[in-house]
């Protein structure tokens, strides 16, 4: 029994753990579905974020006496004071907890995460796709996202489609 003495005698313990498992059958490392059924969260998660980033952006405009504008609609016009900063921090903000940590702290606060379609961690390529579609996903107060996140069969608006990620439980 794998080199082990001969007057070896397996207790009664041991011999049923080892009497328990087919060793012929192959080991599966088969993931359990994960849960994508998570659209209530993510809706709070942006809620979440805007606010957020709110309060980043008004840090920074005070720090640096930069009128820093909080809506979308002050994004449309890229000056290289305010909008600029803006656009920067916000792009940064989600490329890289996205795309690194698979989280913001509105993800955080509500138990969700991105992943990569792998199970992986999603990476700053992907990171990149999904801020760049929230463009596109943003449209009517991201309600574009939420009726393709309703229809889709993994719960995935455009950017997580393009970018081959899920936002799943944490």
């Amino acid at each position: 029994m794998w080199g082990c003495p001969a007057h070896y005698r397996p207790t009664a313990w041991t011999a049923q753990v080892l009497d328990h498992r087919a060793y012929d059958e192959p080991v599966s490392y088969h993931q359990p579905a994960l849960n994508t059924r998570v659209t209530g969260r993510r809706v709070v998660a942006t809620i979440i974020d805007g606010v957020v980033l709110s309060l980043l952006l008004g840090a920074v405009g005070k720090i640096f006496h930069i009128d820093v504008p909080t809506d979308g609609s002050a994004l449309t016009e890229l000056s290289f004071d305010g909008s600029l900063v803006t656009a920067v921090i916000v792009l940064l903000y989600y490329i890289v907890l996205e795309g690194f940590f698979g989280r913001t702290a509105g993800k955080l606060a509500t138990g969700i995460r991105v992943i990569g379609e792998d199970g992986g961690r999603p990476g700053f390529v992907s990171g990149l796709v999904r801020t760049l579609l929230r463009l596109i996903d943003g449209f009517f107060g991201y309600l574009l996202a939420l009726i393709i996140v309703v229809n889709s069969d993994r719960r995935r608006r455009l950017g997580d489609m393009a970018a081959k990620t899920l936002v799943v439980r944490a």
